[in-house]
């Protein structure tokens, strides 16, 4: 279970008894693949102890335990952060208002929006989209080529407006629909994000903070925009 690149880490972080923001900025990327390893987690602390105790003989024992409780905040498992987590929620079209449950999200977005959905025609979304891109919202879409050509789509007006925009280029559809906001928040389901889907079909969406499926939408997300590059 031992890992040398962490033990190092937590060793130099120890070395003037202070985890400095830029430490802990540092420390907290290095553990980014772990946060869902609570035993790699409970080793990095039961190591971070073991320092302590190696230094408590010294003449800085309030600081040495200043360190080591910043140290310990740093490796708490995510499960602890996730368990605060809104509650996951669930929309239907057509009577759930779900455009302006979509339009909130948007409006609410601090840092980036990563869309992945087969096509947009509701132009009450384009415009929030929109919007958040004009407050500096950094913004990907991926949609589908044939469905982007479609008259009434809004891909197109939205890629000229500086949106970054890739589509699928193949015989097949790149027929996902969902959201990642912020990195944290994901929004998914069979809604189209069209007028026929708000007005008239039967459609549904979740919206789930779960780390998990966040996570692993992001990584999908990441590997078809990789994969679209033109």
């Amino acid at each position: 279970m031992s890992n040398p690149t962490i033990e190092d880490a937590l060793k130099a972080t120890l070395s003037d008894y202070r985890l400095t923001r830029n430490e802990k900025r540092a420390l907290s990327k290095l553990l980014e693949p772990f946060l869902d390893d609570h035993r790699q987690l409970a080793y990095a602390r039961n190591f971070a102890f073991k320092l302590a105790r190696d230094e408590l003989s010294g003449p800085q024992n309030a600081e040495l335990l200043d360190w080591l409780e910043e140290v310990v905040k740093v490796l708490q498992p995510r499960a602890n952060q996730s368990a605060q987590a809104a509650p996951a929620e669930a929309f239907f079209s057509p009577r759930d208002a779900c455009v302006a449950r979509i339009r909130r999200h948007f409006q609410s977005a601090r840092k980036s929006v990563d869309v992945c959905v087969y096509t947009i025609t509701d132009d009450r979304i384009k415009k929030t989209i929109l919007a958040a891109h004009r407050r500096q919202v950094s913004i990907r879409i991926i949609s589908d080529n044939e469905k982007s050509d479609d008259l009434g789509s809004d891909i197109e007006q939205l890629l000229q407006l500086g949106v970054p925009v890739r589509v699928d280029r193949s015989e097949y559809h790149m027929h996902h629909k969902y959201a990642v906001f912020d990195q944290q928040q994901l929004l998914t389901g069979s809604y189209n994000w069209t007028r026929s889907a708000a007005e008239n079909n039967e459609e549904n969406f979740i919206v789930t903070s779960d780390a998990a499926l966040v996570k692993s939408f992001r990584r999908s997300f990441e590997d078809l925009w990789s994969r679209l590059e033109t």
